[in-house]
């Protein structure tokens, strides 16, 4: 099997380690069924930092079995509603009808346009409006058909790994390279909404890194900035995160969504994070040319030593600044002759011997 890339290019950004990380804000159903709010998300989106507005594409009956739902005693968030999950659903839908004018005004503000296609039909109309990638949900990973109709695609992929085992993930991957279409960034996610700070398991991004050798990011459903920006540092490039104009509006999302304030202070984080980490090349950087100097130790004459004077190890002090001989030559200086007089508390040099 041949590797996957180390460098993908989504819109006119390159992903990969070294690269800038890739953010994107999850509008989600956040819109609330209202297309001049969604253009609202994507403003603020883009005034956040973001690189790209994200929306999810669906058909309730192609995706909910309310016959399924009403088998089952729902405890988590889907049990919160108070309504039935294909109400909820149902409101929930990103009309078809809207996607070209919202991919259109994406790329009038200068920001990417993507939604997550959950039936064939959705995938086309990805491949219609050429979002620059297409991010899979973690419920899709098991559904092998579809995983190999999207990468037939030509599309790069986000895979989401929620709620999967290590053999689900790996039959997932290997379906996706089967067909060629090896553009893929495996994205670590819990889905719980939202989800605890001490299930995000950020480490697994190193699993995935040593198991595929393959690029990896997290779609974050916890509170606060906290997971996303662990994964920059262990070498995630992409970060996904739910993105509200308010955390009070009605709707399934708002609640365990960043508002713009967060989502920005998010992404200036990032940033100074990847600054930060910089270059893998131990060196002396600029900024350190005088303190090499000011906080390490040379040898300095611990009395006045005349011409002529044997040295002995009373002679010498080991002291700051490090103008003269390093430390570590003290016993090689013990036992040879002053050249010239050497006042006490002076630098000892070389050519002093």
């Amino acid at each position: 099997m041949k590797s996957f890339p180390k460098e993908i290019r989504i819109g006119n950004k390159i992903i990969g380690v070294g690269h800038p990380t890739y953010i994107i804000a999850e509008i989600g159903a956040n819109f609330d069924k209202n297309i001049d709010k969604a253009k609202r998300l994507i403003d603020a989106a883009k005034e956040a930092g973001a690189d790209c507005a994200k929306f999810q594409t669906f058909s309730t009956p192609k995706i909910v079995s309310e016959g399924g739902f009403s088998r089952m005693k729902l405890e988590g968030v889907h049990g919160s509603w108070g309504r039935t999950v294909s109400e909820v659903f149902k409101d929930a839908e990103f009309p078809r009808e809207w996607h070209q004018e919202i991919s259109e005004y994406c790329a009038k503000i200068g920001i990417d346009f993507s939604t997550s296609p959950y039936d064939f039909e959705a995938v086309d109309l990805c491949i219609k409006l050429d979002v620059p990638f297409i991010k899979i949900g973690s419920g899709e990973i098991t559904w092998l058909e579809m995983l190999d109709y999207i990468a037939r695609k030509g599309k790069p992929m986000m895979l989401a790994t929620g709620d999967a085992t290590m053999a689900e993930i790996d039959e997932a991957v290997r379906t996706i390279e089967a067909t060629g279409n090896r553009e893929l960034i495996l994205m670590q996610c819990i889905t719980n909404y939202p989800s605890k700070i001490d299930s995000a398991n950020v480490n697994v991004l190193k699993t995935y890194q040593s198991a595929f050798d393959i690029l990896t990011g997290y779609s974050d459903h916890s509170p606060g900035p906290v997971v996303a920006l662990a994964s920059v540092v262990l070498g995630g490039c992409v970060i996904e995160k739910h993105f509200t104009l308010n955390k009070a509006d009605k709707g399934p999302d708002h609640p365990h969504s960043m508002n713009p304030t967060e989502f920005k202070l998010m992404v200036d984080y990032v940033r100074e994070i990847e600054r930060a980490m910089g270059s893998t090349r131990k060196e002396v950087v600029e900024e350190e040319g005088e303190t090499v100097f000011v906080q390490r130790r040379c040898l300095y004459a611990k009395r006045y030593i005349p011409v002529g004077k044997i040295i002995e190890s009373d002679d010498i002090d080991v002291l700051r600044p490090a103008l003269g001989i390093p430390p570590k030559f003290k016993n090689v200086i013990i036992g040879k002759t002053s050249k010239i007089n050497i006042e006490a508390g002076q630098p000892l040099f070389w050519e002093n011997f």
